[in-house]
This record gives C-alpha cells, sequence and structure tokens, in this order.
C-alpha cells in the first residue's frame, strides 16, 4: 500500500509541476476559485470570484412603468424556450417605458449580473466616447502610438483600434470555450492579463479577415486605458454610468494586477443594461445630451464588408423583417436593439445550448423579437 501511495503521490506531484511549467497553472486558480464561491464553471453571477473596480452611479433614476408591466401574459412558446434556456432574467422596453421586467431564479433587478461579450459593445462605446474626448483622434488610429512595442512588429505597427472593434486584428488566437487548456479558459483566470494579451502575435496583415478573438477586445482595452491614461471602469462611470443615472452601480472584474477584463465581465443590473440599448436607439442622446457622437453611434452600428453580421463588436441582423442590433455575451447574455419598435430587449441567463444561424446569430434574439414586438 505504501509502494502504491508513493507512486501515485509522485505521479501526481509531477503532473502538477507538468501543467505549472507548461503554463496551464490558472487551472488550479480555477478549480479553487469556483470551489470557493458556487458555480464550478463560468456564470451570470461571478461578481465575486474575482477582483474588481467599481463603476460608480450618481443621481438614479429608472425607466417609467407601462401600465401594462408584468401583469402582460408572456406566450407559453416564449415561457418554455427562456425556461430551457435558463434565463434569469428578461426587461423589455418600448417608447423609453418598461413594458416587461421578469426575473427568475432568485434574481432581482438590484442584482448584478455578469455581461460576458456583451462587454465588449460597451468598450466600443467607450472608444466613441475617448474620440469625443480628444484622447484618440479616430478608430483609424494606430495602436503602436499608445503601445509603441507594437511600432516593431510585422504586422502590428498597422492595427488601428478599428481593426480591434471589428474583429480584424490577424492575431494568432483561436476562440474557444469548452475546454480547460483553452486561451480563454486563461484569460478568464489567468493573474496578468496584459502579459497574456502582449505575448499574443499579430500573424497576418490586420483588416484583410474576420475572426472572432476575445483577445482584440482585451488589446483594444489596453491600449484605451493607455489613451485615456485612467482605469476603465472609472472612465465608464464618468461617461455613461453618471450622465445616464444608472439605477445601481456596477463593476468590472480585473485581474489580480488590477487590469479590467476588457472582453467581458461587467456586471450590472439588467435595467441598467436596457439604458446602454435605449442610448443607442437614441444616436447617443440621453435627455438632450449628447453623451456619444451620433457620426460615431451609426458608424459603430455598421456591418464591415467582411461580415455583414457584425460591426463595432455588436451585432447585426437586416435580414429579418425588423432590423436589429444586439450585443451578445457567452451563454445567452442580449441587448437587442430594434428601431423601427422603439424597442430595447434585455435578457440574462445561463445556458451552452444556443442555436445559431448561419452567421453564427443567436436564434433566441429573433424570437425574443418576434414573440415582444406586439406587447404593449
Amino acid at each position: 500500500m505504501n509502494k502504491k501511495w508513493a507512486y501515485f503521490t509522485g505521479t501526481f506531484t509531477a503532473l502538477v509541476s507538468l501543467i505549472y511549467i507548461s503554463g496551464y497553472g490558472y487551472i488550479f486558480k480555477a478549480i479553487l476559485t469556483n470551489f470557493k464561491r458556487g458555480s464550478l464553471t463560468p456564470s451570470n453571477d461571478d461578481g465575486e470570484k474575482f477582483p474588481a473596480h467599481p463603476v460608480t452611479n450618481q443621481h438614479a433614476q429608472g425607466f417609467a412603468k407601462d401600465g401594462g408591466c408584468n401583469p402582460t401574459e408572456l406566450s407559453a412558446y416564449l415561457l418554455k424556450d427562456l425556461k430551457r434556456t435558463g434565463t434569469s432574467s428578461l426587461v423589455m422596453i418600448r417608447n423609453n417605458k418598461i413594458v416587461v421586467e421578469r426575473y427568475w431564479k432568485d434574481h432581482q433587478a438590484f442584482i448584478p449580473q455578469n455581461s460576458f461579450s456583451m462587454a465588449k459593445g460597451i468598450l466600443a462605446m467607450l472608444v466613441g466616447c475617448a474620440i469625443d474626448d480628444g484622447y484618440i483622434t479616430s478608430e483609424d488610429q494606430l495602436i503602436s502610438e499608445f503601445l509603441p512595442a507594437y511600432k516593431d512588429s510585422t504586422y502590428g505597427k498597422y492595427l488601428t483600434f478599428k481593426h480591434l472593434l471589428t474583429m480584424q486584428a490577424g492575431m494568432d488566437w483561436d476562440e474557444e470555450y469548452h475546454h480547460p487548456f483553452a486561451p480563454n479558459a486563461k484569460q478568464y483566470f489567468v493573474d496578468d492579463l496584459s502579459e497574456q494579451t502582449l505575448s499574443v502575435e499579430v500573424k497576418e496583415m490586420p483588416g484583410k479577415k474576420y475572426e472572432y478573438q476575445s483577445v482584440s477586445t482585451q488589446l483594444l482595452g489596453l491600449t484605451l486605458k493607455a489613451a485615456i491614461g485612467k482605469d476603465l471602469a472609472d472612465y465608464l462611470s464618468e461617461r455613461i454610468w453618471k450622465p445616464l443615472g444608472m439605477e445601481f452601480p456596477a463593476k468590472w472584474s480585473t485581474d489580480e494586477k488590477g487590469l479590467e477584463k476588457a472582453f467581458c465581465c461587467i456586471h450590472a443590473s439588467p435595467v441598467d443594461f436596457a439604458k446602454i440599448g435605449q442610448l443607442i436607439l437614441q444616436d447617443g442622446n440621453w435627455n438632450g445630451r449628447q453623451i456619444i457622437s451620433k457620426s460615431y453611434i451609426q458608424r459603430m452600428l455598421t456591418p464591415t464588408n467582411e461580415n455583414d453580421a457584425f460591426c463595432y463588436s455588436v451585432w447585426a441582423d437586416d435580414d429579418h423583417n425588423l432590423k436589429h442590433r444586439f450585443f451578445y455575451g457567452f451563454l445567452g447574455q442580449f441587448i437587442i436593439m430594434v428601431p423601427e419598435k422603439n424597442m430595447v430587449i434585455v435578457k440574462t441567463g445561463l445556458s451552452d445550448d444556443l442555436k445559431v444561424d448561419d452567421k453564427l446569430r443567436p436564434c433566441q434574439v429573433r424570437l425574443l423579437i418576434d414573440e415582444l414586438k406586439d406587447l404593449t
């Protein structure tokens, strides 16, 4: 028995050492973090698992309530799909009023939920703010002007903000969510995001093709932070959270060094996510104040030539009878904007079984629009 135990212990120690030497030590952090804090996998309730920077609000003001709010019946078909996809909240705004506000699984309006990759679209909005504020000349500016190391990169010296916004950076990165050794898993748990991000090579000329890569957004976050000279969470608070009178404070998860996870992880109330969508619907204007320039919002919502389903980190669907744009986060987080109906839909949840169309757009987005478009 002692020999067997010694063999097992030696083998286990050697395996652990090999994992660390190979650069996968973050896996143990992931296991410990998840065992301590509930779910063993990423979830929309991950706000307590990681350090975070606060996103403070000011002069909180909620949406007006429509007379039919909540008594409005949702169809059995929609409710079944919401249950199947582990929905935790559904908010629908029509003409700047809440028509539907529902929560499941012990969630409430004040409970922040993980944006996942919806944060990419919010970061794109902050790029527009930075252009308006003069920190950046335009989205065509080279990132090497803020991160000088890219001046010596064969292809990286051509990289612009726009390449990162439109997922045309040409980086050596395979987007993969389903095994613990994938770079995305490391990105979620790694202690030093800057080190990981800057170690990824630009493998080909930017702007030549679309390839969805979360590392592009993390690099965008690094560059934006260098341009504005402050934390992204502080800038989000200053330029969006406070001016919009968000109902609740939010927070933005960071690595152990205090760098925001720009590719994901803004934890906020669904009703405040709805305000993000309403600001987009209003071309960046809020109560008569131009928060983000209208021209930038229009560019942000314009699909690229390389992928007509993708804009500046926001998805597009002009094939549906009601054209719409939407922020899309892992496991089924959506902020959907439907201009023709003056409608914003926010849905949060936890499902890895979302069917997508041939352009990789989740089919549930159209379902939500079709089922909610006539509610008043």
